[in-house]
């Protein structure tokens, strides 16, 4: 069966209300979604830790039926720059659904990043690009064979996660967050406050100030 190529849904949100989110961090944004957003730590950047490019981007969306990677082959020509190409091939370890030949295609064209929940291979030259993000379970230099089958635009699941074309996906360090575009403008503001509260216990410490000040915390009782 040919890869199915499907309409992605229409989305309303505007580069402004998308922009406000690329200075949260991974961990403020996963705190306010907890489980309905976070994507498996498992799911790891190639960089070093301290080394990672940023990971900010509208998700398109791919569901491969592994080792077949059809459906990355379609992506290809319906990604467009500042997306993010995300892959589902069900964790499969077997194989390498993307490496450097189609990873090198997509940053040319100003993609994103990538997150493949299976594999991807050639991380040497992966791995070395500063501007190119890319998240992924497994390692393999195996490549796949077929390219006749699977989905894009279709939702799919990565790291316990629903991901539905159109989400915003924000990776970093700490890892990765999918927010649906209700929350992209449902939470913003938590988003903001809970940033500058963070800043204001910074702050505070840096001041000399007691932890029991800055944080607000009851008197201890001593023995």
């Amino acid at each position: 069966m040919p890869v199915t190529l499907h309409t992605p849904p229409a989305s309303d949100l505007t580069p402004a209300e998308i922009a406000r989110w690329s200075a949260i961090p991974v961990a403020i944004a996963v705190d306010l979604v907890r489980e309905a957003g976070q994507i498996d730590p498992a799911i790891r950047p190639l960089r070093p830790a301290g080394m990672q490019p940023r990971l900010f981007g509208q998700a398109v969306t791919v569901r491969c039926d592994a080792p077949d990677f059809g459906a990355v082959l379609q992506a290809l020509d319906v990604i467009q720059s500042g997306q993010v190409l995300v892959i589902d091939a069900n964790g499969y370890r077997e194989a390498a659904m993307i490496g450097d030949i189609l990873s090198g295609h997509l940053r040319a064209k100003g993609v994103a990043g990538v997150i493949c929940e299976g594999a991807v291979r050639d991380v040497g030259t992966l791995g070395g690009w500063v501007d190119f993000p890319v998240y992924s379970r497994w390692i393999n230099p195996r490549g796949p064979t077929g390219a006749d089958r699977g989905a894009v635009n279709l939702p799919v699941t990565v790291g316990g996660a629903r991901i539905t074309s159109g989400d915003l996906l924000i990776g970093d360090d700490d890892g990765l967050v999918v927010l649906t575009p209700a929350n992209v403008r449902g939470l913003i503001a938590d988003a903001e406050a809970k940033l500058a509260r963070e800043t204001g216990w910074i702050e505070g410490l840096t001041s000399g100030k007691s932890a029991a000040e800055v944080f607000g915390l009851m008197a201890p009782i001593r023995d």
